[in-house]
């Protein structure tokens, strides 16, 4: 049975910086999307930025790129999300998502929560001064 371990989050001040782990328990293969998502109250959940393990493909969503990294570590089967400069309009639950699906691990990943076949079960970030 495959699960998501989450780790990271928190309150921090605007320009702070937080990190995102999120680890992929169980997991057997070798092709996959791992991520985040990210939804606030009232809105819709957003792709914020993903990575594919074959080549490394990633997606960010505008509005963090050149702010967040993301890193992948197959032998590990995890990710990582090293937020900087943050501002109050990143704040929101964050949710690690993965997509096990062999032919999406190609690719440059997908930003739609429906292509994602897991999750975990979402961690707060507060960016508040």
């Amino acid at each position: 049975q495959l699960h998501l371990v989450e780790s990271g989050g928190g309150l921090v001040q605007p320009g702070g910086s937080l990190t995102l782990s999120c680890a992929a328990s169980g997991l057997t293969s070798d092709y996959y999307v791992i991520g985040w998502f990210r939804q606030a109250p009232g809105q819709e959940r957003e792709g914020v930025s993903l990575i594919a393990s074959k080549y490394g493909h990633t997606y960010y969503v505008d509005s963090v790129r050149g702010r967040f990294i993301i890193s992948g570590d197959k032998s590990k089967k995890m990710a990582v999300l090293q937020m900087n400069s943050l501002k109050p309009e990143d704040a929101g639950v964050y949710y690690c998502a993965i997509d096990t699906r062999w032919a999406s691990a190609w690719d440059t990943p997908s930003n739609l929560p429906e292509d994602y076949n897991y999750w975990g079960q979402g961690t707060q970030v507060t960016v508040s001064s």
